[in-house]
């Protein structure tokens, strides 16, 4: 799932040098952070937060798959 939010945020950026995803366990399953370039911030989460949300979307829909849950966390 890392690799996935990496690779849409970087196609996304564009600094996608500053793009850094890390994955931690979490009390209730697994939970992505994805740092950005301030610069790059609303690109990512895109117009009413709909790129953010998509990138949620298939992240829940990637973990349920795998039988288990997952968030997203932008800073």
């Amino acid at each position: 799932m890392k690799e996935l939010v990496e690779y849409i945020a970087k196609s996304l950026a564009d600094k996608p040098e500053a793009v850094v995803v890390t994955e931690e366990p979490d009390e209730e399953g697994l939970k992505l952070t994805l740092k950005v370039d301030d610069a790059d911030k609303g690109r990512i989460i895109g117009k009413q937060g709909r790129i953010a949300q998509a990138m949620r979307t298939l992240i829940r829909v990637k973990a349920a798959k795998a039988g288990t849950k997952a968030r997203l966390e932008i800073l």
